[in-house]
């Protein structure tokens, strides 16, 4: 077989506003990261020594990606992209030659690989092997059973301690994260509150439970929680002017579980008003950063969630992609919060 190319998502510009002085900005077409075709790969040939060559099947463009754009000065919770390289992202790809006895040809693996069409590691360390015996779709194990799906089932069982009749708030509640936590907020008995940006987001919403859905575009968030609250369960994607409004509304022991900042992460985060807040109402604040669950619970949520997923018992929906080209745009909608579920982008069939 000859050479083909190994395309390839690089990391081009970190995104700025400049005025006096550098800020953050949203990522541009065409600009902050690029398909490139350059790389050439022989399948059958690449030396592999003692490792494995796998083929990307699905990508997973995600919120917390424009947090790796930024100057490698800065620490982050994982390594920053580098200018010129490929970006590093959540992906599903089939195993096509192995020579590590962990993994086989045909095997699926779930976790962070650079993403580009072929990638040769020495050894399938920190990658999931799907066990996909309900015949799901492989774009599941990007969404609904992938980053958004642990976040939602591993910090909601670690952090929320539910009571049936109390009231939970939701924000982002139409992303794949809020939509699975409304779910599972439902099953435990509470009343939802859930906000979203747009009248379609809102019915989504209604859709997978909610008891009063909202656009907060068009209704205040505190006049909304000032007559459905008080809340006793806040799970934040967004911060900004919706954790202010929360900590206002949150009765006393109220538990909050910070998952996201997403309003700051493109213009900067704004300061927080109410913080004195969590003293006055003994609330418990919980930062989620959902890769320090794995141990404790990556093997129990394989082992229930797909099964609901199989069964209806958890709703989700996707807006698919295909082909490297359109990663750019999927990555900037996804950023920009303007996505219908769950952005996956197809790479290959198999």
């Amino acid at each position: 077989m000859a050479s083909i190319a190994n395309s390839r998502i690089l990391f081009n510009s970190i995104p700025t506003v400049t005025h006096v002085l550098p800020l953050p900005g949203y990522p541009e077409l065409g600009q902050t990261i690029v398909h490139n075709t350059s790389e050439q790969i022989n399948v059958e040939t690449v030396p592999l020594n003692g490792g494995i060559l796998l083929k990307i099947i699905v990508l997973s463009p995600d919120p917390f990606q424009r947090n790796l754009m930024i100057p490698p000065s800065d620490e982050m919770f994982m390594p920053v992209y580098a200018i010129g390289e490929p970006i590093v992202g959540l992906a599903v790809a089939v195993v096509l030659r192995s020579e590590n006895d962990a993994v086989n040809p045909g095997d699926h693996l779930h976790g962070f690989l650079p993403w580009k069409s072929y990638v040769v590691l020495p050894s399938a360390e920190g990658l999931s092997i799907l066990d996909n015996k309900y015949g799901l779709p492989w774009t599941s194990y990007v969404g609904v059973l992938g980053l958004a799906g642990h976040t939602a089932w591993m910090a909601w069982k670690e952090y929320a301690n539910p009571r049936a009749g109390q009231t939970a708030f939701v924000t982002a509640a139409a992303g794949p994260v809020g939509s699975f936590v409304i779910q599972l907020a439902k099953r435990a008995g509470m009343k939802v509150i859930a906000s979203a940006g747009s009248e379609d987001k809102v019915a989504w919403a209604k859709g997978v439970g909610a008891d009063v859905a909202f656009n907060y575009k068009t209704k205040s968030t505190q006049g909304v929680l000032k007559k459905e609250g008080p809340i006793d369960l806040y799970w934040d994607n967004v911060g900004g002017e919706s954790l202010d409004a929360a900590l206002e509304a949150a009765s006393v022991g109220a538990t909050f579980i910070e998952c996201g900042m997403a309003s700051g992460y493109n213009t900067g985060h704004a300061p927080i008003k109410n913080l004195i807040k969590v003293i006055e109402k003994a609330i418990t604040m919980n930062g989620l950063t959902v890769t320090l669950l794995y141990e404790k619970y990556l093997d129990e949520f394989y082992a229930t969630v797909p099964k609901l997923v199989a069964d209806g018992g958890i709703k989700h929906r996707e807006e698919i992609y295909r082909g490297m080209d359109s990663v750019d745009e999927a990555l900037l909608k996804t950023v920009r919060g303007a996505v219908k579920g769950k952005a996956v982008v197809i790479i290959a069939e198999q």
